[in-house]
């Protein structure tokens, strides 16, 4: 049906839906619930972090992937930890070694390789980081959720992790 040579809008969505083989909107409903958490958390969790430690929260992020691996890592393999592009990557760590938290070294193995390793001034500014970082997660997740609910959404979401490197 068209109302003024555009197709009639009210309850267009739905129709797509239907046509989509989707029977009822609950899967998108939930899908639209993931996306307004993650965004309202990491939004938050990135101001709450920033205004405390002066820190951007995908910098923490980045000096917490190096930390988990021990220290260092390879270039392409942090911008995989990190979910970001490798060229996203290069300008983030370009920002870390201006600030001395992190170092370019050559990979042992092959020499071609570039690894950034995590500075004993990226250590420090990691442990100012975490606990600020850790209490926005207790405090805007984990206390709303009880332990089932926990382990159900972390089963669920393994479910539908996808590959996210990105080239």
């Amino acid at each position: 049906m068209q109302v003024n040579g555009r197709p009639e809008v009210a309850g267009l969505l739905d129709r797509l839906v239907a046509e989509e083989g989707l029977p009822d909107r609950g899967g998108l409903q939930a899908w639209s619930s993931l996306l307004k958490a993650h965004a309202t958390l990491l939004r938050r969790l990135e101001t709450d972090l920033a205004e405390a430690t002066g820190l951007a929260l995908a910098d923490f992020d980045v000096l917490a992937q190096l930390a988990n691996a021990g220290g260092e890592l390879r270039m392409t393999e942090l911008a995989d930890r990190a979910l970001i592009s490798r060229s996203g990557m290069t300008r983030r760590v370009a920002r870390l070694l201006n600030e001395g938290l992190v170092r370019r070294a050559n990979a042992d193995a092959d020499r071609r390789g570039v690894v950034v390793v995590l500075t004993d001034a990226g250590v420090g500014r990691l442990t100012e980081t975490v606990p600020v970082h850790l209490r926005g997660v207790k405090e805007l997740f984990i206390t709303h959720l009880d332990e089932q609910e926990l382990a159900d959404l972390k089963s669920s979401l393994d479910k539908v992790v996808v590959d996210c490197t990105f080239g």
